[in-house]
């Protein structure tokens, strides 16, 4: 028997809980050991999930007591739209996890919430490489074709 998953969002008391997720995360992308993210990163990150006036946001997926998922979004403005546009920026679960529909009902969050806040459209991206994440990804959303740019300045 499948145990049910609630998906909500993070509260001070997860901290413990939430960081190994952001490290496995970071890990998937190649950012640990020598070039792990900086503490103070980790650690503005976590306050603004709890700063009215930050646009950022965090969900958490527990199952039985434990946090197996996560996802953080933003909210901005766009030049083509009215209302807000949500940018889906990290989604992680745990290995163990995977194909259990952990990833799935995290977006499904995200979506609910984008909607509350009077928006319709959300977006991320992936490496080109994360065939188990695009797998989901090719589910639940399209694919608009754009190539992403970026450079450090």
């Amino acid at each position: 028997m499948t145990s049910s998953l609630l998906i909500r969002p993070p509260v001070p008391e997860d901290y413990a809980a939430w960081k190994p997720l952001w490290d496995g995360y970071n890990a998937f992308y190649g950012r640990e050991g020598p070039s792990a993210l900086a503490d103070e990163i980790t650690q503005a990150t976590w306050q603004r999930f709890f700063d009215a006036y930050e646009p950022v946001h965090a969900l958490v997926a527990e199952r039985d007591g434990q946090l197996v998922g996560l996802t953080h979004y933003l909210f901005h403005r766009s030049t083509t739209r009215l209302e807000p546009t949500c940018y889906l920026q990290d989604l992680f679960t745990l290995p163990s996890e995977r194909g259990r529909g952990v990833g799935r009902q995290l977006i499904s969050g995200v979506y609910e919430r984008v909607k509350l806040a009077g928006g319709h459209r959300v977006y991320w991206q992936t490496h080109v490489t994360n065939t188990a994440g695009r797998t989901l990804y090719d589910k639940v959303a399209t694919h608009d074709g754009f190539i992403v740019y970026g450079t450090l300045v």
